[in-house]
């Protein structure tokens, strides 16, 4: 009967972990210490759903106060630990330190259970909140906003990018808020929250790898052509980029020193592009950045980060750029023009080197 019961309470929670589980083993896109630990992360809502209905089926009873003592410290210690685990496994770096604040509350919340400084059960078998009461509350808010600013901070800051993020936002905002709106049983919602936010998240993160170039991790080929058919009439400006030298690298140093010499410049390239600039791979050593709503004066500035972001490093590039004032010169109009400029430049650096293009 417990487990009927059980089931009918957690059947949404129950069908998307499953459904997550179940993508996991058919994705090729995330690394499988990530995958790992996103079954790990699913393990820990199951877990915690099945802990919190038995905590709340013993409410009540007194007799057994001890039990249900040890089961409120386990959940208050899983929650701010399941979202540093969910920290570790979607955002980048992945520091172990991370788990060290949501340990020490752990240690806390147990410590509570003879000295009631984090909650305490009365004789009516009711629970109530110690001195350091909000204590987990707290904790919870500290890692949701970390989370969100590493996440960010992952981010391109282009609104496709800052939109999952928000509702990501939105949804631990309800967990550190809700509690106080509904009480003590928003417990039994956190998990399929949580659960569904995660899964959410997971997704948008599939759907941003397949728009990602492997080796530089900058946009490509396809995004490319999907972005800019969005919208057509705010890109002002194109920049193609073709890196100088690429074939006498691989030829004399092999071809994993000229991967590494495009991930270089392509990093490069990154640091050098603003808002609205977004730059993608298009082909082995080619580059293009795509500028909305950017002034001339904007792209000017622009290609000139990218030379002096390259010009410290070993390596060289060809620059040139396109821009319509009024954004009505269409885009192979505009990528015309920028790569007829890119191969001005590539001549005049190859004839005053003594090179052959």
């Amino acid at each position: 009967m417990a487990v009927t019961e059980y089931i009918i309470q957690n059947w949404a929670l129950l069908l998307v972990l499953l459904g997550f589980a179940v993508s996991l083993i058919s994705t090729v896109f995330l690394e499988k210490k990530v995958i790992f630990r996103m079954y790990a992360l699913i393990a820990e809502m199951l877990l915690l759903s099945i802990l919190v209905y038995v905590e709340f089926h013993l409410t009540g009873q007194p007799d057994i106060s001890s039990v249900r003592s040890i089961l409120i410290a386990v959940r208050y210690s899983a929650t701010p630990l399941i979202i540093a685990q969910v920290i570790f496994t979607i955002t980048k770096p992945q520091k172990w330190y991370i788990f060290v604040p949501a340990i020490l509350l752990t240690v806390i919340d147990f410590i509570s259970i003879p000295t009631g400084i984090v909650f305490c059960i009365d004789d009516s078998g009711a629970m109530l909140r110690g001195p350091l009461g909000l204590l987990p509350y707290i904790m919870v808010g500290i890692y949701c906003a970390l989370l969100v600013l590493l996440m960010i901070r992952n981010s391109s800051r282009q609104s496709a990018e800052i939109i999952p993020i928000v509702y990501f936002c939105f949804a631990f905002l309800t967990g550190i808020i809700m509690p106080f709106i509904i009480g003590k049983e928003y417990a039994q919602l956190f998990c399929t929250t949580l659960a569904i936010s995660v899964f959410v998240y997971y997704v948008f993160l599939i759907l941003r790898v397949t728009k990602k170039d492997p080796l530089t991790g900058l946009l490509n080929r396809q995004a490319y052509y999907s972005d800019i058919a969005n919208e057509p009439e705010e890109i002002t400006a194109l920049v193609s980029i073709d890196m100088n030298g690429l074939k006498i690298i691989n030829d004399t140093e092999g071809h994993t020193a000229g991967d590494t010499a495009i991930s270089t410049i392509a990093n490069c390239f990154r640091r050098a592009a603003k808002r609205n600039q977004m730059v993608y791979r298009v082909g082995g050593d080619e580059f293009v950045i795509v500028c909305r709503k950017a002034t001339e004066d904007d792209v000017i500035a622009l290609t000139g980060r990218i030379h002096e972001h390259v010009n410290a490093t070993r390596y060289s590039c060809s620059v040139g750029y396109s821009f319509s004032p009024d954004g009505r010169k269409s885009i192979d109009e505009l990528l015309r023009e920028s790569d007829a400029n890119m191969y001005a430049e590539k001549q005049l650096y190859y004839e005053s080197n003594n090179k052959e293009v």
